[in-house]
């Protein structure tokens, strides 16, 4: 049986920065970038600080527009892959809405919008009905032990905690094509950490294809399949969790 394409397909990918409050000069942050993330695949991207692992995510997901390179989304199965480096704002937007998770430290929630609301929301743009949409955000707010007391308070009122397990819940909530991780667990406390590390951990058998970011090296190891080593802006080498976690000490 031929090999599935993959849903993330990242070719030369290169992406620069002019610091025009400094001197105007250009600093390089990915030279060249190629990567392929199947469904059901967890990547996880590692390298010191300024390697450009969180800038490969932000091309990905197009907070930066890459300088030069291809990013193509296998939005579903039998599906022609879309160029995302050229698509206009407005389709970018529908198609983050209903294929990508993207979770950062941060949670960027409308004013005066509880948590129940914010992950309602992203499941309705995955294709669920309201019913179904708020059933859903329950759901994914319980595995991640947010107390219902919590459901409808001003997300700014939470603590940043609280706040990144909404952010996860978001994410996750009826699973998209592909999720990006950016130190998702880094405000969690360990009882949360681990329903946070078991809900990503189950995304694998449900065909999501998982790129990350992680500081913590048990995560590394808990959640990817493969490890991606980022140096200079240029893929260094790549391989199981063990090997590569040994070859970064």
């Amino acid at each position: 049986m031929p090999e599935q394409p993959p849903v993330l397909s990242i070719r030369r990918l290169h992406k620069s920065f002019t610091l025009h409050t400094i001197d105007g000069r250009t600093v390089s942050s990915l030279r060249g970038v190629d990567l392929d993330v199947h469904a059901g695949e967890h990547v996880a991207l590692a390298g010191a600080s300024g390697a450009g692992k969180s800038s490969l995510l932000r091309c990905v997901h197009r907070s930066y527009l890459p300088d030069s390179g291809s990013v193509r989304l296998l939005a579903a199965a039998g599906s022609d892959p879309v160029e995302l480096t050229t698509l206009d704002d407005r389709a970018m937007a529908r198609l983050r809405g209903r294929e990508f998770g993207y979770v950062t430290q941060f949670l960027a929630a409308p004013p005066r919008t509880g948590p129940l609301e914010v992950v309602a929301g992203a499941a309705g743009r995955r294709g669920l009905d309201r019913v179904g949409a708020v059933a859903a955000a329950a759901g994914a707010l319980r595995r991640l032990n947010l107390e219902e007391a919590l459901w409808d308070v001003d997300c700014s009122l939470l603590s940043g905690g609280e706040r990144q397990r909404v952010n996860l819940a978001a994410g996750t909530v009826c699973p998209p094509r592909l999720l990006l991780l950016d130190e998702p667990f880094s405000a969690l406390d360990p009882a949360n950490r681990e329903a946070a590390l078991q809900l990503v951990a189950s995304l694998a058998t449900r065909g999501v294809a998982v790129l990350a970011v992680f500081h913590e090296l048990d995560a590394m190891r808990r959640l990817a399949s493969r490890v991606v080593l980022l140096r200079d802006g240029r893929i260094a080498g790549e391989g199981a969790p063990e090997q590569m976690v040994e070859a970064m000490a």
